[in-house]
């Protein structure tokens, strides 16, 4: 499983021109499934993120958690995050999870985050054209993967 993570002070996603999901500050994840991602690797990458200290304290210093801070996350699914690039210039998505697994997935990882934090979880809507928009705030981005329960 991989994941991006944008600490945001604002970030919407619209399908049809319409915004289905929309949070303040917090974070923005894009999160991709590998046919070989298990439900463990979900509650893993789930658990690491609502723990992350990348907040700002009162000192400037990034000792918070998602929880500290009250944030919202917002949850975009992104098989695209399997990219191989390795042959030729058209990238290879053979690594990235079948669309039903990979969808159950999801589904599963944002049930995971909405009992782990306490601000609101918005989604995107698997599979759609979607249009991202954020405010990043820092910018401060990682990016995480979990292979087999542990997060690299």
């Amino acid at each position: 499983m991989r994941a991006v993570l944008q600490r945001v002070t604002s970030a919407q996603v619209e399908v049809d021109g319409k915004v289905i999901g929309s949070i303040g500050k917090g974070l923005l994840v894009f999160l991709g499934a590998g046919h070989e991602d298990t439900d463990t690797d979900c509650e893993k990458m789930a658990e690491k993120i609502s723990k992350l200290r990348i907040f700002s304290d009162s000192d400037d210093k990034t000792n918070l958690s998602i929880n500290d801070v009250g944030g919202d996350m917002l949850v975009i699914s992104q098989f695209t995050l399997y990219a191989d690039c390795s042959h030729g210039n058209r990238p290879s998505f053979i690594n990235a999870g079948k669309p039903d697994e990979a969808e159950r997935l999801y589904e599963y990882f944002k049930s995971c985050v909405g009992k782990l934090i306490k601000g609101k979880v918005e989604c995107g809507s698997f599979g759609a054209d979607m249009k991202v928009s954020l405010l990043n705030d820092g910018p401060f981005t990682i990016v995480m993967e979990c292979v087999d329960g542990k997060i690299l």
